[in-house]
């Protein structure tokens, strides 16, 4: 289980949230959001270990998530904005290993864009490509910044399986969002 309790940070000199508590059980699933630049991008990096918490504590499992950064690091997942895909390789290239690669190209339906280089594909591909990655991932916190941006509508759907799968298997998902995403039973939490 993932627990914010009383979690205040800033972004620059402003502060964004406070007091913000929330909780994600195992399998579950939390929609983060609000409009722009209310701090859904901000906690989120909080989550990953990235930010700084101004207050409040992080739990997993009721332990300090953040004690030991690195052993927090194993155990999430980051997406952003941006799909952290390396230009010069093709998409199997992209992945560690050659299970993993055919199992996420599977999950996205990029199997038949394998071979091709990231930089001839489109922001869509190149963001199922990311999350054909994040498909194959073991870690249980699985945090997303706007996961269905430029995506077209089977994606989402594809997506939406993935994101059942990793549920199924005990993970959560935390993810901000403007649109609806394919998570049965999400929380929100708002960050007005």
């Amino acid at each position: 289980m993932l627990e914010g309790k009383g979690l205040a940070a800033f972004r620059g000199e402003k502060l964004v949230f406070s007091g913000l508590n929330f909780r994600v059980a195992a399998g579950g699933a939390t929609l983060l959001v609000g409009p722009n630049g209310s701090g859904k991008s901000t906690l989120l990096r909080v989550l990953a270990g990235l930010g700084r918490l101004e207050a409040g504590q992080l739990f997993w499992h009721g332990e300090d998530a953040l004690a030991d950064r690195v052993e927090h690091a194993k155990r999430v997942a980051y997406l952003g904005h941006l799909d952290a895909v390396k230009p010069g390789l093709t998409a199997v290239e992209n992945f560690f290993n050659a299970a993993d690669a055919s199992a996420g190209l599977a999950a996205m339906a990029l199997v038949p864009l394998a071979d091709m280089p990231a930089r001839m594909m489109s922001a869509g591909q190149k963001r199922r490509l990311a999350l054909a990655r994040l498909s194959v991932d073991p870690a249980p916190i699985w945090l997303l910044d706007e996961p269905t941006l430029g995506l077209d509508t089977a994606s989402v759907a594809r997506l939406g399986e993935v994101f059942k799968a990793h549920r199924a298997r005990g993970g959560v998902v935390v993810a901000a969002t403007h649109l609806p995403l394919p998570l049965d039973d999400a929380r929100e939490v708002s960050l007005a």
